[in-house]
């Protein structure tokens, strides 16, 4: 018998850790470069200026972000407020302004910097470690590859000048 052949009822095993594993948390950056970090250990974290938010910053809206973990132990932020998110810079459909967090996701509220992190075994659905199976489901893929070939004959691709030697 084949040693790869899998009983029908086999599950390919993954690397999905216990929900909430990782330390999920903030890196958070204060407009004078002070830095602290917030685990996140709640099931909906707040930031904003109301006393009520579980991260409160001066000079932001009462509540300016959200971050819900959802069913799929994913982190999902919204941001309600002015500021910038390096994976969903620009409004989505009817002004959405969510996304999947995921490690070295940066975003900020007022002057301050805020930088999701999770420990790496806590990813989700890569069996075996590999990419199948989680984020491709989740995450659109790249555009498409620019066309490097077009550069005319002083070097010159788009505004980059190539030299040699």
């Amino acid at each position: 018998m084949d040693q790869l052949a899998h009983s029908d009822d086999e599950q390919p095993t993954t690397t999905h850790a216990e929900r909430g594993a990782g330390h999920p948390h903030l890196r958070i950056t204060s407009p004078e470069g002070d830095r602290s970090r917030l685990e996140l250990t709640e099931e909906r974290t707040t930031v904003g200026s109301g006393a009520e938010c579980s991260l409160v910053i001066a000079g932001a809206d009462p509540v300016h972000a959200t971050i819900v973990h959802d069913e799929r132990d994913e982190y999902v932020l919204t941001l309600h407020g002015e500021g910038l998110m390096n994976a969903n810079p620009a409004e989505g459909i009817a002004g959405d302004r969510s996304e999947i967090l995921r490690t070295g996701a940066r975003f900020t509220v007022a002057d301050w910097i805020l930088v999701f992190g999770r420990e790496e075994f806590a990813d989700h659905g890569r069996p075996f470690g590999g990419r199948e199976g989680g984020e491709l489901d989740d995450q659109p893929p790249q555009p498409a590859r620019p066309d490097y070939a077009d550069g005319d004959a002083n070097g010159q691709h788009g505004d980059l000048e190539v030299k040699d030697g």
